[in-house]
């Protein structure tokens, strides 16, 4: 897992998600604090999935809420300048009490496509619901769920900021190329 992660931050990902939830305490720890070395001198950075106290002890870059955490502000509170909040939302009622309550420095929403990773039973969001939720709040906000090279211009398309995946990555070809692309997508 480690060399994806350094793959990944070399290949120019901007932020790489912690998100091992079957991993006792010491061992996402030091997980964390790997990740956070491995990526170290690149512009990558690591959140957390929902462990505030494991970003802080391993300094990573933030930590990602889930929709049912807790507020952002009492993160923010807690946290170091520059440290990242970013929370997952499942519609544009939900985006606009999360930005409107503080504390985040983006959104996460999904699913958009069918997707591999998810239950079959999630309901799918498609690009209409991003460009709602992308028009609802001024915060970035990046898509989830399903996304490939085939339909990410749907998704730049909304005004998203980015794109969050796991197996657009695991299909064999070069992170390096797969983040190139993505980007001509956003860039144009």
């Amino acid at each position: 897992m480690l060399d994806l992660i350094a793959g990944a931050a070399h290949a120019g990902v901007d932020l790489i998600q912690i998100r091992e939830r079957r991993l006792d305490d010491r061992a996402l720890l030091s997980l964390t604090r790997r990740a956070v070395e491995a990526t170290r001198g690149t512009g990558s950075r690591i959140v957390v999935n929902d462990r505030v106290d494991v970003a802080l002890a391993a300094q990573a870059s933030g930590v990602h809420l889930r929709g049912d955490s807790f507020a952002a502000g009492r993160i923010r509170a807690l946290a170091p300048p520059g440290f990242l909040i970013g929370r997952s939302v499942h519609d544009p009622v939900e985006a606009a009490a999360v930005e409107s309550g503080g504390g985040c420095d983006y959104l996460l929403f999904g699913t958009m496509f069918p997707s591999t990773s998810k239950p079959s039973t999630l309901p799918i969001a498609g690009p209409g619901a991003l460009r709602e939720v992308c028009a609802t709040v001024k915060i970035p906000v990046l898509a989830i769920g399903g996304i490939s090279i085939e339909n990410v211009s749907q998704v730049a398309a909304t005004g998203a900021a980015g794109i969050a995946a796991i197996s657009l990555f695991e299909g064999g070809d070069p992170i390096s190329a797969i983040v190139s692309m993505l980007r001509l997508r956003f860039d144009t």
